[in-house]
Parts: C-alpha cells; sequence; structure tokens
C-alpha cells in the first residue's frame, strides 16, 4: 500500500470518526488522538519521511487564520484582561514549570530542549472543548474566554517555542535577549498582519463577480500573511492572527453573498482534513519515534509524561483561581465596579485546559539537527511526551467536560438569544423602510410590494409579541423570482436588512457569532434571487 492511498484511507476513517463524534457528543481529537494511537500500533504501515517545517508551514497559518477570521473582535475586547491572564501569562508560566518539571524527571534534557517541551504542551486547544460544549449552552463568556485564549494562546506559545528553538539550535540563550525579541517580533508580526489585511481587503473589493477566485485569494492568505513576516523576523504566527481578525471585521463589507456560502463550506472542509491529517501524521510517525528509544526508556517515560500531564493539569487550575479574582479584588479596591465571575465557571476554566492539534504539529515540526549539523537532542523524547499528555488531556479530561458541566450546572445561551432577537427586529424594521420608499415608485408592482410588506410586518409583530424566532420569509424559486419585477425590490430589501446587521456588529451592540448567523440566512436568500447562479 503506498502513502497515497494510506492516507485516503485514513481520510475515510476521519471523517467516520467525525460521524461518531456528533452522534455521541465526544470531542473529535479525542477520537482522532486514539485513532493515531492505533496507527502507532498497526504493523506495516507506509512510514513516510515529514519535512518539519513544510508541516509547520502548511498547517500553523490556515488553522490559526480561520480562528481569528471568525472571531468575534468585541468579545475578545470585553474579556481582553482574562484572556491575556490566561492566553499569556499561564502559557509562559506553564512553559517555565513543564521545563523545570521535564529537567527533574528526565535530567539527561537540555535545558533548551525541556522549555520547547514547555512551550508544545503549554497551549490549551479549545477545538475539543467547543466541539461538546457549544450543544450545551454554557455562559457565553466562558466561551469566549475559552476560545480567545486558544487563539492568542497558539501566538504565545509559537513565539516562546521559536525562542527556545534558536538556543537549542544555536547553543546560546539569553533572557533578556530574549524578552526583547518577544517583544519585538510580536509587535513586528502584527503591524506586517495588519498591513497585509488591508492590502488583501482592497484587492478584493475591486474583484467583483468571482467567487472562485475570491476564495482561492482567502485560502492564499494565511501564507500570504506568514511567509513574508517570518522572512523578515517577525512572527508570522502573529501576523496570521491580526490578517485573520482584520478582514473577519472587514468581510462583511466587502465579500458578496455567493463567495460567503462558498467560503464556509470550503474552509470547514479545510480546518476538518487538516486536523484530521495532524493526528494520522503522528500515528505514521510514532513509531519511528519509538524504535529510538529503549523498552525499558519508554516505560519511563510514559510514567514521566503522565507526571508532567498532571503537574500541567494542577498548575492550571491552580493559577485560575487567583487569575480570575485578584484583579477584579483590586480594582474592587480602587473603587471600581467590580463582577465577580461564579466559582463554577472558573473551575470548568480551569479543568478545561486540553491539548490537541496545535501541540502535535508542533511538535512534529522539530528539526532533525542543529545549526553544526549534529542530531537535535531529545526530539524523540519531547515527541512521544507530547502524544502520551495529549492522549490524557484529551481522554481523561475530554471525555469528563459535559458530565462536568452538568455537576457544575453551567447553564447560558441567553445573552447570545437576546442579541439575535434584537437584531431580527433591527433588520425587519428596516426591510419595511426599504418597501415604504420604494413602493411609491410606479415601476413597482404596488399589491407585490405590499404582499412582501405584509409578510415582514406579519414576522414584525410575531418577534415583538412572542419573542419567538421570526419565520423566514418565503422565497419563490429561482426562476420564478428571476421573472418578476419584483426581485429588485426583494434584493434591496436584503442589502438594507443586511447593512443594519453588520452595522449593529460594528457598534458593539452584537456579537460577530450573531451577525454571522443572521447574514448567512440573507446570503441564502441572495443567491436564490440571482437567476444566474447554478
Amino acid at each position: 500500500m503506498s502513502v497515497i492511498e494510506l492516507v485516503l484511507i485514513l481520510f475515510a476513517a476521519t471523517a467516520l470518526l467525525k460521524l461518531a463524534a456528533d452522534r455521541f457528543a465526544i470531542p473529535l481529537p479525542a477520537l482522532l488522538v486514539l485513532g493515531g494511537l492505533a496507527l502507532a500500533l498497526t504493523p506495516q504501515l507506509p512510514r513516510p519521511a515529514l519535512d518539519p517545517s513544510a508541516i509547520f508551514v502548511l498547517f500553523v497559518p490556515p488553522l490559526l487564520f480561520w480562528a481569528a477570521l471568525t472571531t468575534s473582535l468585541r468579545d475578545l475586547l470585553r474579556n481582553l484582561r482574562a484572556i491575556v491572564l490566561l492566553a499569556v501569562g499561564l502559557v509562559l508560566a506553564t512553559m517555565c514549570v513543564i521545563a523545570a518539571t521535564a529537567h527533574a524527571l528526565i535530567p539527561s534534557l537540555p535545558w533548551p530542549v525541556c522549555f520547547l517541551l514547555g512551550a508544545i504542551v503549554s497551549p490549551p486547544d479549545a477545538v475539543a472543548v467547543t466541539a461538546v460544549t457549544r450543544r450545551l449552552q454554557l455562559p457565553r463568556d466562558l466561551l469566549v474566554v475559552l476560545e480567545g485564549e486558544s487563539l492568542i494562546n497558539d501566538a504565545t506559545a509559537l513565539v516562546a517555542y521559536q525562542i527556545a528553538l534558536a538556543a537549542a539550535l544555536h547553543g546560546q540563550f539569553s533572557l533578556p535577549d530574549a524578552g526583547l525579541r518577544l517583544v519585538l517580533t510580536g509587535a513586528g508580526g502584527i503591524l506586517i498582519g495588519l498591513m497585509i489585511g488591508w492590502l488583501i481587503g482592497r484587492l478584493r473589493q475591486r474583484i467583483v463577480g468571482s467567487s472562485l477566485v475570491e476564495n482561492t485569494i482567502s485560502l492564499l492568505t494565511p501564507f500570504i500573511a506568514y511567509v513574508p513576516a517570518n522572512a523578515l523576523g517577525a512572527s508570522g504566527v502573529l501576523a496570521v492572527v491580526a490578517t485573520g481578525l482584520y478582514l473577519g471585521r472587514r468581510g462583511p463589507h466587502i465579500v458578496s453573498a455567493q463567495t460567503r456560502l462558498q467560503a464556509n463550506g470550503m474552509w470547514a472542509i479545510v480546518t476538518f482534513l487538516l486536523e484530521g491529517l495532524i493526528f494520522i501524521f503522528i500515528g505514521l510517525e510514532l513509531p519511528a519515534v519509538i524504535a529510538e528509544l529503549d523498552h525499558a526508556r519508554v516505560h519511563e517515560l510514559i510514567r514521566d509524561a503522565l507526571l508532567i500531564s498532571a503537574v500541567m493539569i494542577g498548575f492550571r487550575v491552580v493559577w485560575i483561581f487567583p487569575g480570575a479574582y485578584l484583579p477584579r479584588y483590586l480594582d474592587e479596591l480602587r473603587g471600581k465596579p467590580v463582577r465577580y465571575p461564579p466559582w463554577r465557571a472558573v473551575l470548568f476554566t480551569g479543568w478545561a485546559g486540553l491539548r490537541g492539534g496545535d501541540s502535535l504539529v508542533i511538535a512534529l515540526a522539530l528539526p532533525y539537527v542543529t545549526a553544526s549539523g549534529a542530531r537535535l537532542p531529545g526530539r524523540e523524547v519531547v515527541i512521544f511526551v507530547t502524544f502520551v499528555v495529549i492522549l490524557v488531556t484529551l481522554v481523561v479530561q475530554g471525555f469528563t467536560l459535559a458530565p462536568a458541566i452538568r455537576l457544575l450546572r453551567l447553564r447560558g445561551g441567553g445573552e447570545a438569544s437576546a442579541e439575535e432577537r434584537e437584531a431580527r427586529l433591527a433588520a425587519l424594521k428596516a426591510g419595511v423602510a426599504t418597501i415604504d420608499q420604494a413602493i411609491i415608485d410606479p415601476g413597482v408592482d404596488a399589491e407585490q410590494a405590499h404582499a412582501l410588506r405584509s409578510r415582514l410586518e406579519y414576522r414584525l409583530e410575531r418577534l415583538t409579541a412572542a419573542g419567538t424566532p421570526a419565520i423566514p420569509t418565503p422565497t419563490p424559486n429561482r426562476s420564478a423570482s428571476a421573472a418578476q419585477p419584483m426581485a429588485q425590490l426583494r434584493q434591496s430589501v436584503i442589502t438594507a436588512q443586511r447593512r443594519t446587521i453588520v452595522a449593529l456588529r460594528d457598534r458593539g451592540i452584537i456579537g460577530d457569532d450573531v451577525m454571522r448567523r443572521l447574514q448567512g440566512e440573507l446570503d441564502h436568500e441572495e443567491v436564490l434571487l440571482d437567476p444566474h447562479l447554478d
């Protein structure tokens, strides 16, 4: 069996695991890591030679870009202090604690390599958390903190990883120099990312009527941001994040309905396949890693990895409570109004620190040799320990998330529902106002215009009276709508509603998640009005 045939078969297996994860509300990464373990134990499978640098460039930029593109900047800024404490403070502290623990347990591992291990396993992965929690309606702020942490902590860990890697490859490390480099590379990456985002936005604004070209540019954007930033010595990962956040904010103003619908499906498939490939590659790589270790060494490393996992989990839970309450207590002493989070939500945030595909990618990206040409010491140890840590957190913690939510009685979802209701009301009123302005035009069929206005008013009255989701306006089939002179008016109504919803997002009244949901409904209506689309 060739490697290509094997990967194709494993893609199909990944799809089956996705079905099982959805059916039983199990985090998909937990099933994928078990699948990777099964691959590692399967004899006579092809074991391809993996290029570490290619793996890093192929996987990290697109996954980070899509996460940034779909992040609500408003919610991110509202919870910025909590997110920064977790995504920067906790990640760097965890890296140091894991490095010290690894060096104590494995004295033969050089300090730079210990810090590499700490940087690799320090960032939690919110994919596994949200896979379960999205169905269970957790409080919105809790979800925002978890997802915002996952976005920023990847950038923090990757910058720290690159600094530790330079020390491991060149054998030199200076804490002041490393701190200065961390700041400069981070600031440079953000600046370059914003510039790239602005240029991409201008380019896409000039491309009209070609969704395939626009989405090809969308696929290339994370690499367009990452490669030049990295070549200039700045943080490529922060450049990707900055570009994604900028285009996520700017996109609703410049992207067409058809392009947006196509992009959502395209990126869903791309991220799904990339995340599946991560675990496939680690499964194919693990036997070669184990072969470099003697049998007794493997048993010792399993014990050490379990201890490192316990230290990592415990340190997060210990950090989370003072991190959540101490800054608010200091604000209270200064006379500022303070709202303390419930201890149940804080405890769940501490427990939900699952490690996942991001750590696997970084571990696989470790080079084989140092700058002098010597073999990088401890590479196999780092990859093996990383896999065990991920296995422990995804399986042990991952399968306990849903029971923990029920045990702690965490419920939410009301914030988004209230925002959605307000946005629907405003959009319906904008639609009615558009019809009122157009109905005086002698070229508009007054009877059909009044019928359309009546449908909008019915939805508006129903939503106002009962507070229930409005019934979507029936949309004629494409051929019928194209033959009607009312198609242009319907398009004007959709445009007015979309502008209202985006304006509410821009003013911070609704979040990006609500905007995307309602915008998607309008996009489907608009596409159905176009007689030229297949």
